[in-house]
């Protein structure tokens, strides 16, 4: 790796961590930097990158520690079916084949820009629920799905766990993001173990894309205040539209 790949690691890195923490959608923004940018075939990327984003969440999860104090008996509940999940999506990954991923990734990206563009009708639904529509062993088994498709992915996966909750699980919203902020922590410890037993992950790809992660996550949230987190929002989502049809035409051409 050259000094001029690890400052575009790092720097991606920062901005993923940024997103993450002002808006979501940082995955959208890494991901092509490994794949396009350095030419690192899908499912490699994709491993490293989910181990990279792991000090961003467990950091976010940290910051609302006071929170999960008071909706610890969720994250209770859910830490079983999170980590099978997890572990689970992680066995797909490595048994899905280089071009299948390949097949899979712009069906993928675009999953995870329409929950992105969607993110405050979710957390709206989630503010005004004030009754459980479904019983917490349904709750349990939504989590399971949700860590799968994180273990196997993962962008948009935050996203998706508050529409799961907003269906089983009660609080603040910020009781409830402290929950969810814990579990992407634990899906990504998860996959992460595996993936590096199976030797899936580019550690030293991986080591300044996470450093960068962790300032940009900072950094973000010391000034977020400052930034229009709606526009920021949109705005990747349209990345990721267009990151959609690339990785269609790069994959079908």
């Amino acid at each position: 790796m050259t000094i001029g790949e690890g400052a575009l690691l790092f720097c991606s890195g920062a901005f993923a961590g940024g997103v993450n923490a002002v808006a979501g959608g940082g995955s959208l923004v890494s991901f092509p930097v490994l794949t396009l940018g350095l030419q690192i075939p899908e499912r490699i990327a994709n491993a490293t990158n989910s181990i990279s984003l792991f000090p961003g969440s467990l950091s976010g999860g940290i910051g609302l520690s006071n929170q999960l104090k008071k909706a610890g008996e969720h994250f209770r509940t859910l830490i079983g079916p999170t980590i099978l999940g997890s572990i689970c999506g992680a066995w797909l990954l490595l048994n899905t084949s280089d071009q299948s991923f390949k097949i899979a990734v712009p069906f993928l990206i675009l999953l995870a820009s329409v929950l992105l563009l969607l993110q405050p009708k979710i957390k709206a639904l989630l503010a005004k629920n004030d009754h459980h529509i479904v019983p917490i062993w349904l709750g349990m088994m939504l989590q399971f799905f949700v860590a799968t498709y994180g273990g196997y992915f993962g962008a948009g996966m935050g996203i998706m766990m508050l529409a799961a909750f907003s269906l089983y699980m009660d609080g603040t919203i910020h009781e409830i993001n402290a929950v969810k902020n814990w579990l992407g922590a634990v899906i990504n410890i998860a996959c992460s173990v595996v993936f590096l037993s199976k030797g899936l992950v580019l550690v030293p790809i991986a080591i300044p894309l996470a450093a960068g992660g962790i300032v940009g996550g900072f950094a973000a949230s010391r000034f977020s205040q400052k930034i229009d987190s709606n526009k920021l929002r949109i705005a990747i989502a349209i990345y990721g539209f267009a990151m959609t049809a690339y990785y269609t035409y790069r994959t079908w051409t």
